[in-house]
């Protein structure tokens, strides 16, 4: 077994996260990074690190799960994903007997994701003066990450993408951080969930998935191809009939599933699951 393999084993036995799916190149680079601050010669030498200071697993997941994001990541397809998804499904549901709205954020991050959809909700629900029964599921591996996403707090450059009049509307300045207000907080349910998890293939705080609509953005670039597959067939299971799923830019359903979606439009990276599958 490799010196970086012996290093994921001792990270599954001791935190109980398998990280084996990601991509060699990636966690190579970013365990490089805390052999560097421990002083470690290489892989082996930091492998005897992690064995004497079980504090060092922390450390470690904390680059092993960098979470890079802001509000209203990718501004211009946001505004499509409001205007040409998220407002007709809503209208949809209005005309319909399914007065439910479920959102699942997976790989949440700090949280800006799914309160950026939060935003976007109630906004549609105040302009159509209509209300629905609204369930936001946001899901990471990180426990520090949802911490701090269930706090609500960010910095200025989280909030770049932010509009003034939303920023006004739904944010607090504090010094130099900006806070969200409760209306837009309560909105969304944060629990830790693996997206390699062998016992569910939804979170278990959505109870049964039945999502109308799945962000998944700029998380399953970090995975090999066989671990890819095994994320795309939880995201499609999760799907309701005809449900959304959002990807990031650079990500693609895999090849077993390119055919089980419809892509909505060449210039985003959202799909629609195909009906009866």
């Amino acid at each position: 077994m490799s010196d970086l393999n012996n290093i994921l084993s001792l990270l599954e036995e001791n935190r109980g996260f398998d990280f084996s799916g990601y991509r060699t190149s990636m966690l190579n680079r970013r365990i490089q990074k805390r052999i560097f601050a421990t002083n470690s010669a290489d892989l082996s030498k930091y492998k005897e690190y992690l064995e004497q200071d079980k504090s060092e697993f922390d450390k470690l997941i904390d680059v092993l799960t960098i979470n890079v994001s802001r509000f209203f990541r990718d501004a211009f397809v946001f505004e499509y994903f409001t205007n040409q998804i998220l407002q007709k499904l809503i209208l949809e549901k209005k005309h319909s007997n399914d007065r439910s709205l479920r959102v699942w954020s997976a790989g949440c991050a700090a949280g800006e994701e799914p309160y950026s959809i939060a935003i976007l909700i109630k906004d549609i629900f105040e302009k159509e003066k209509l209300s629905l029964n609204t369930t936001i599921i946001a899901t990471d591996i990180d426990k520090k990450i949802l911490k701090s996403a269930k706090e609500g707090i960010y910095s200025t450059d989280s909030i770049k993408n932010v509009k003034y009049s939303i920023l006004k509307k739904y944010f607090v300045s504090q010094d130099s951080t900006f806070k969200l207000k409760s209306e837009i907080k309560d909105m969304v349910s944060f629990s830790e969930f693996d997206m390699l998890n062998k016992k569910y293939n939804v979170p278990p705080d959505s109870v049964y998935g039945d999502f109308d609509v799945v962000l998944c953005r700029n998380l399953l670039i970090y995975y090999n191809t066989d671990y890819q597959d095994i994320i795309y067939n939880k995201l499609f299971k999760s799907l309701s009939n005809n449900g959304i799923i959002f990807l990031g830019e650079a990500e693609v359903p895999s090849n077993k599933f390119k055919n089980k979606f419809n892509r909505t439009s060449k210039f985003s990276k959202i799909y629609k699951k195909k009906n009866g599958l």
